[in-house]
């Protein structure tokens, strides 16, 4: 029997091509071509899976050209790249990559949080470009991490990853807002408390985002959040773009409304907008909080998993919709 074939969107780890090249026939782009949707469209037609990146766009147009697909497996926690409801009229599930990366994108959110809070990237363009020429009792002075209150607005397992490092390591008072409040034996562990997101821009020395992009999250942090601020404050995103008003934000920072910021995903990404990159206040890094060696190998081979156990064993690990196209087919008549 001739094997199934699936489409890798981007180029990937060699070693995660060849566990795939066991089960099915594979076509990878593994000279990371940029493809558009209708040239990705035609290397997916006849696939029966696909092995996708954040950046790669499932929708209604591009599952119409594609009858034989059955599963885009990616390689990221978030998901906002797919057309759920279009995926499960369809009849094709999605997966994604939980679990494998909170360690390493808590640890980034740290460092992105003390590097904008410290003036670490503002310093060192400073230093790169000449002009330190003599020690003044004020330069670069930032603001301090320890003892300080961290909010953090979306407290799922990276934040609280992030609440644990503040606590434990440095002393901070951890103050967070939930679309729930978690369990008292959760916010023991991580010392933290829940406050509503008003009275947490109001409180928060760091503000630290790290809720998943939906609809009802877009601009989460706009004009008005920004203003409830302290002018002290540091605002991090490592969750989504779209999670900011990024010129909202580019105008706070200019104006010195709030103190500093450090991103590491934007509206529009690759894109970024470009009054962002005017401010000196803020650090930009290129959506790599997950870029650890260690776990974008296992991103991937979570990704490959379910791929190889949903065409093959018919058990995917993480699913996104398999209960939608269940009760989709259920309701069939």
């Amino acid at each position: 029997m001739s094997k199934q074939r699936i489409l890798i969107a981007r180029a990937m780890f060699p070693e995660v091509i060849d566990k795939l090249a066991v089960h099915f026939e594979v076509e990878s782009n593994q000279e990371d071509a940029p493809w558009s949707q209708e040239e990705f469209a035609k290397h997916l037609a006849d696939k029966q899976g696909v092995f996708t990146t954040g950046s790669d766009r499932i929708d209604a147009a591009l599952l119409s050209a594609c009858p034989h697909l059955k599963i885009c497996a990616n390689m990221a926690v978030g998901y906002n790249n797919f057309d759920i409801a279009a995926m499960t009229a369809a009849g094709v599930l999605g997966t994604n990559a939980p679990g494998v990366l909170n360690e390493t994108t808590a640890d980034f959110g740290f460092a992105l949080l003390m590097a904008a809070a410290r003036r670490v990237s503002e310093s060192e363009h400073w230093l790169r470009a000449g002009q330190w020429d003599r020690w003044r009792y004020d330069l670069f002075a930032g603001t301090d991490i320890h003892g300080s209150t961290l909010g953090i607005i979306g407290m799922g397992r990276i934040g609280q990853g992030i609440a644990r490092r503040g606590a434990h390591g440095f002393g901070m008072q951890v103050i967070y807002h939930n679309r729930s409040q978690l369990d008292a034996a959760t916010e023991a562990e991580c010392k933290a408390r829940y406050v509503g997101k008003e009275e947490l821009l109001r409180s928060a020395d760091h503000v630290v985002l790290v809720v998943p992009y939906t609809p009802e999250s877009r601009h989460t942090i706009g004009a008005a959040e920004l203003a409830m601020m302290k002018p002290t404050a540091t605002l991090v995103n490592v969750a989504r773009g779209g999670i900011v008003d990024d010129a909202a934000l580019a105008a706070a920072l200019r104006e010195k409304r709030i103190a500093a910021a450090g991103l590491d995903v934007f509206e529009g990404e690759p894109s970024v907008h470009p009054d962002l990159l005017t401010v000196p206040n803020v650090v930009l890094t290129p959506h790599i909080a997950s870029a650890s060696n260690a776990t974008r190998l296992a991103m991937a081979n979570l990704a490959a998993d379910n791929l190889i156990g949903f065409l093959i064993h018919g058990k995917p690990l993480t699913p996104l919709n398999l209960e939608a196209m269940a009760s989709k087919t259920a309701s069939a008549p």
